[in-house]
């Protein structure tokens, strides 16, 4: 959920064309509904913006018990100061991640009556698009987003997608899924001291959901936005850069920075959730994708969540007189509910979360 997946939802908004499908007639000008001066421009590549080389871990020396104690000490902190870091060694083969590229490739490749099969329904969130949201405006990209997890939450009504690319995919979510409790466990449990039962109660078969993104060359990439500015409303995110194009910005400090990502690298970050439950010891990362006039950018984010009828809400267990809890506490469900409804503008849903900004709300 997500975020990343958030900038596609918003309670009015309904399907359109397809970016990729709209740029075979229009290679010059950009249509005034994708203008985005409203946003800061992304950031140029020169000495004053350089990218920022995201904090990174080698997940199989943060399994191991050597050592063990200064990469959670090093884990923890990064979670508190950045809220995003990359993963090396996961354990996802490279043959897998060349596997999904292609099969992500000759998705967005197939004829747009092909595609069309999965388009979003007027009122829904998931399937295949682009999609406009209340303002009028759109994002520089096309999607697919779906829940996959719990199973009995996956609609019905969109067809199955290609054999190849769903075979990939679920052998993808296979390993992600086998690392992601593990990574909770290690960020929750051990840096917050957090009982692994309780973790466990919370994000076994919890909500889990994947935004496949392709945003196209633009010709004047500096007036739109691949994805609005946002923070994910997960416990993480994981992403991962499909065809290697950089496009990712952070906020940090209040300063938007491109972010560099290794090659087949995986990207995580914290999200809402995970600041909520950890009553704001973590922060949730904002960040936002932004394209360029050359290149395609192909990714993927898989969102991680608790099940839909755990409690959000900072844990009980770091709550004590001397440190109040800094957020209301809500069913996954209305949870889910009210961020769909809501305008996607930066931390606005983390805020809403607020007891401060419980009246009235």
């Amino acid at each position: 959920m997500a975020s990343s997946e958030s900038a596609a939802l918003e309670s009015s908004e309904s399907s359109v064309l397809s970016v990729k499908e709209l740029m075979k007639n229009h290679k010059i000008t950009v249509p005034e509904s994708y203008l985005r001066l409203d946003q800061e421009p992304p950031n140029p590549l020169n000495g004053t913006h350089v990218p920022a080389s995201i904090p990174t871990f080698d997940l199989e020396s943060l399994l191991s018990k050597e050592d063990k104690e200064f990469q959670l000490e090093k884990l923890h902190a990064i979670c508190k100061e950045w809220g995003i870091f990359q993963l090396v060694n996961h354990g996802v083969s490279s043959s897998l991640l060349a596997k999904l590229k292609h099969d992500m490739l000759e998705f967005y490749e197939l004829p747009m009556e092909e595609k069309m099969k999965y388009k979003i329904k007027p009122g829904d969130v998931e399937g295949y698009g682009a999609v406009a949201r209340s303002d009028g405006k759109l994002d520089w990209g096309d999607r697919v987003y779906m829940i996959t997890n719990p199973i009995q939450r996956r609609k019905s009504h969109l067809p199955e997608l290609p054999s190849s690319l769903r075979k990939t995919l679920e052998s993808y979510f296979l390993e992600l899924q086998k690392f992601a409790l593990k990574l909770l466990g290690l960020v929750m449990g051990k840096a917050l001291n957090i009982e692994s039962k309780e973790i466990e109660e919370i994000f076994e078969d919890g909500m889990q959901s994947v935004r496949m993104n392709y945003y196209p060359p633009c010709p004047k990439p500096e007036v739109v936005m691949g994805l609005t500015p946002h923070s994910d409303a997960t416990a993480i995110t994981i992403l991962h850069q499909v065809n290697g194009v950089d496009g990712l910005e952070i906020k940090k400090d209040g300063v938007w920075i491109p972010a560099r990502i290794l090659p087949n690298a995986l990207v995580v970050n914290v999200g809402d959730i995970l600041e909520i439950m950890s009553n704001g010891v973590y922060r949730s990362v904002e960040h936002r994708a932004t394209v360029n006039s050359v290149k395609e950018r192909i990714s993927i984010a898989f969102f991680v969540g608790p099940k839909f009828d755990a409690q959000v809400g900072p844990l009980t267990s770091l709550i004590n007189p001397d440190n109040p809890p800094l957020f209301r506490r809500v069913l996954m469900e209305e949870y889910v509910k009210t961020f769909f409804s809501r305008k996607l503008n930066g931390k606005s849903h983390l805020e809403y979360m607020k007891i401060e900004n419980a009246e009235g709300s």
